[in-house]
């Protein structure tokens, strides 16, 4: 599509997309159910980010709301140069174009991914996954009911109804143009884009997250963030996965305990490196390839290590690129751990679940990006553009 909207056009289509969520919130949570009632539940995960229940709603409408209130991210000047020949020489923010977004069970991405896509200026191709949609297909028409009222075509939202072997032949020979795809979902999923797909693709990567509690710790805040970073989401991308435990610390076995005792009230199930193989109940570690693992449930690897340099080396070996916090008192420490730890959020006694485009002041995200080009971490509003240069002349040539 050639024309771009204007931003009252796409803010009024995404504050009427709000009412219209608020209006239709009991459609949606019974399109919904009957995802849920056909859901085998086998995985915890998809199934806790399948739901949709009164909080998912208001956070959807929350999302648009924020959205139709941030500035245009279009048409902003990032440079300016004036030639020497007399040119004026401008660089502006423009659309990618079209973007289509491939995800796994999350009906809200279909609210939230869409409604940054499209302020941004861009047409947005949904290709959900077969277990939400009941939701998608209902969520894909208020669109266009919120675009009609507007006057604005409903081709910026377009739903793909494809199975597996359908989204493989369009990825290899689409059927119009897509100028970038984002896939959120698992490494499966992930894999499947990068493999068949012929534009660029940014990767929401897996989490893996860390922590590393260093020798000089408040061990009660410690705690906190450990408990809270596992347990308060475990269908987070920014959930924690694996905790590692400075051998300095003084009676440092006592203070796992203390987890282990209040990651049971959770029923966490815990796995240990040999050195904490004398703890009870617990499952030592066999396969230094756990240290890789995303569990998206409710596991968890804790280790020790005996400095905060090896705490490094061993995150940036193993982590998904995603997430990664140090507890301690000692600044310098902090310091080195942020600056050289290879993540695309680096805490200092703070839990790994602010890893979020809402938490993190940007009103919500597209996706979480492990990738390095061209935006790390969450991708909000005004990191869904590219840029284009503008030269205005009077006859130079070269």
């Amino acid at each position: 599509m050639n024309k771009i909207l204007t931003i009252s056009e796409r803010n009024n289509v995404l504050e009427t997309m709000a009412t219209l969520i608020r209006e239709e919130k009991d459609a949606i949570i019974k399109e919904n159910k009957k995802d849920l009632d056909g859901y085998s539940g086998e995985d915890l995960a998809m199934e806790d980010r399948l739901k949709v229940d009164d909080a998912k709603i208001d956070g959807m409408i929350a999302s648009l709301k924020e959205l139709a209130s941030q500035e245009d991210p279009l048409g902003k000047e990032r440079f300016h140069f004036k030639h020497d020949n007399g040119m004026d020489v401008y660089n502006k923010t423009a659309p990618f174009g079209t973007i289509m977004i491939i995800y796994e069970s999350r009906p809200d991405v279909t609210v939230e991914a869409a409604g940054i896509a499209f302020k941004s200026g861009n047409k947005i191709l949904l290709k959900g996954g077969k277990e939400s949609l009941n939701s998608n297909l209902l969520i894909v028409d208020l669109w266009h009911k919120a675009m009609k009222k507007h006057g604005v075509s409903t081709e910026w939202v377009e739903y793909l109804q494809y199975n597996r072997q359908e989204t493989q032949a369009f990825l290899e020979n689409p059927t119009q143009q897509i100028d970038l795809i984002v896939p959120r979902g698992g490494e499966r999923l992930i894999q499947f884009v990068k493999e068949n797909a012929n534009c660029p693709v940014i990767v929401s990567g897996r989490g893996n997250n860390f922590v590393y509690v260093h020798e000089n710790s408040d061990l009660d805040l410690a705690l906190k963030v450990i408990v809270n970073a596992k347990t308060a989401k475990i269908s987070a991308c920014n959930a924690l996965d694996k905790v590692l435990i400075d051998t300095n610390i003084p009676n440092y076995k006592d203070f796992v305990k203390r987890i282990q005792a209040k990651l049971d009230e959770f029923k966490v199930d815990m796995h240990v490196d040999e050195d904490l193989k004398d703890l009870d109940n617990v499952t030592v570690i066999n396969d230094d390839n756990i240290w890789y693992e995303e569990f998206l449930d409710y596991k968890i690897v804790i280790g020790v290590i005996n400095n905060v340099e090896d705490a490094i080396a061993k995150i940036n070996k193993y982590s998904g690129g995603h997430s990664a916090s140090i507890i301690t008192t000692d600044q310098e420490a902090a310091d080195l751990f942020m600056a050289t730890v290879d993540t695309a959020a680096v805490y200092h006694n703070a839990s790994t679940r602010f890893t979020d485009g809402g938490q993190l002041g940007l009103g919500g995200e597209l996706a979480i990006s492990t990738d390095k080009l061209h935006q790390r971490g969450p991708i909000g509003l005004e990191h869904l553009v590219t840029n284009k240069w503008y030269v205005h002349g009077n006859g130079q040539i070269r």
